[in-house]
């Protein structure tokens, strides 16, 4: 009787240790599929929106499938008795050791043969589903995490892969309705990534860009700097961007809006002759247009042209005049009194503009200015010191310190601020590069002034 017991507690042992498959390799998996693990691989169909997107890093796929696989979340019981019961206690331990001996495309077989006596079992299934899906069987997969997902519909990790095995086999309605659900469901900072790309690509491939959009932006907060995040925005938007022209132009042809949307086309391109005239039609089909004063003015002064670039005051002063709470109107009359040798007016209008807007650098860097010219050099130095902390790649105000520093005597400081100065203006002119060879007109910023 004694030995019977401890051989029915061993057998019992052994079943518990089986139905705990979570020592997946996933080094493993990845070697054997045909290409490295991706969330979004296989060839893309032709004239859709394509990008260049990451293969999913080792530590990646580690915190996503080890959430995945559920065996050992529950615990062990009996799905039936008799000779049933030992055949899916024999198929879950094989599966245990090909997998303990990194060979799921064995563990998988007896998985099925698992799945096959006892179909109701959500935490095979759901294994199942997973291991499939990175072997790139997707259309495999997809029974078994839907099945899992069935049984179990708050399986967002789950069902982001049934949404992603869903598209990579053509069914891109489902595979959206599957990823939107669980989007929102998820947590892990990586993973929401990779299954917000995959539902920016599908909203891509049928021109939803405005679904798309608040998508990108959430990314982005997650991942400022990621290169990949950033392109795909850029597409995303300029896409937006066409797709917008494109319908202004046909219900209002010849609108002032259309012809202020074609000067900033235009602008991009370098033709300051063709932004100005349109420019000009948009005034003259609408005064009340909001910013044309301002857009004009901001053309006007871009010119070689002494008569034209004299007409630009009179058109930031209406910028101001018919919008008085615009920063950068009243700031770009600041700095017009300057160049007119009046500090005081000048003053008055980047006060004005700071009161408008508070750390306003354009404005800062104006008021600074004047503050070094009437030798007030300590509120200068404190009005570029907030400028900097605003923002250390600021090329204007590191050499206006410098400049303030060399008139205070203060080696040290103008050393470091004209390394600084330099530093940042190399990288605004390989910036400045860029926008050239794309044949872009550069921001207007405080470098030009």
């Amino acid at each position: 009787m004694a030995n019977n017991h401890d051989s029915n507690r061993r057998q019992h042992s052994d079943q518990c240790s089986a139905v705990a498959l979570t020592q997946v390799d996933l080094t493993t998996l990845k070697r054997r599929r045909a290409s490295a693990v991706s969330f979004f691989c296989g060839p893309p169909a032709k004239g859709r929106f394509v990008y260049d997107l990451e293969v999913m890093s080792q530590k990646s796929v580690v915190a996503f499938v080890g959430a995945m696989l559920l065996m050992s979340s529950f615990p062990c019981a009996a799905q039936s008795t008799g000779d049933r019961a030992q055949q899916i206690a024999e198929h879950e331990r094989k599966a245990q050791q090909f997998l303990q001996e990194k060979k799921p495309d064995l563990a998988i077989p007896e998985l099925e043969a698992t799945v096959a006596l006892d179909p109701t079992n959500m935490e095979v299934r759901a294994n199942l589903g997973v291991l499939l899906f990175f072997q790139g069987r997707y259309a495999e997969a997809i029974p078994q995490l839907k099945a899992a997902t069935d049984m179990k519909a708050d399986l967002w990790k789950i069902r982001s892969l049934l949404g992603m095995a869903e598209r990579r086999t053509g069914d891109d309605k489902d595979g959206r309705a599957d990823l939107e659900a669980a989007y929102q469901h998820l947590e892990e900072e990586k993973l929401k990534i990779e299954v917000g790309r995959e539902l920016i690509e599908s909203y891509a491939s049928t021109d939803d860009f405005d679904k798309a959009s608040p998508i990108i932006s959430t990314l982005l907060k997650l991942e400022p700097t990621n290169p990949a995040l950033l392109y795909i925005s850029y597409r995303i938007h300029s896409e937006m961007a066409v797709a917008a022209m494109l319908e202004l132009g046909l219900v209002a042809p010849d609108s002032a809006q259309t012809h202020q949307a074609m000067a900033h086309e235009l602008q991009r391109d370098r033709d300051l002759a063709g932004t100005i005239a349109n420019l000009r039609k948009a005034l003259a089909l609408d005064l009340n247009l909001p910013g044309i004063h301002f857009e004009l003015a901001e053309a006007l002064h871009a010119s070689d042209d002494p008569q034209v670039r004299a007409e630009a005051e009179q058109q930031y002063r209406l910028a101001v005049e018919t919008n008085p709470r615009d920063p950068k109107a009243a700031t770009r009359m600041g700095d017009i009194e300057v160049e007119k040798g009046d500090p005081d007016a000048a003053a008055t209008y980047y006060r004005k503009a700071l009161q408008l807007q508070p750390g306003f650098e354009d404005a800062a860097i104006g008021l600074a200015n004047v503050f070094s010219e009437k030798g007030d050099q300590a509120e200068a130095v404190r009005l570029l010191k907030e400028v900097e902390a605003a923002d250390p790649t600021n090329v204007l105000a590191h050499f206006r310190l410098s400049t303030i520093y060399r008139k205070l005597n203060r080696p040290a400081d103008v050393a470091r601020e004209v390394e600084l100065y330099r530093k940042y203006k190399d990288e605004r002119e390989k910036l400045r590069k860029i926008y050239q060879d794309m044949r872009l007109v550069a921001p207007r910023d405080s470098m030009e002034k």
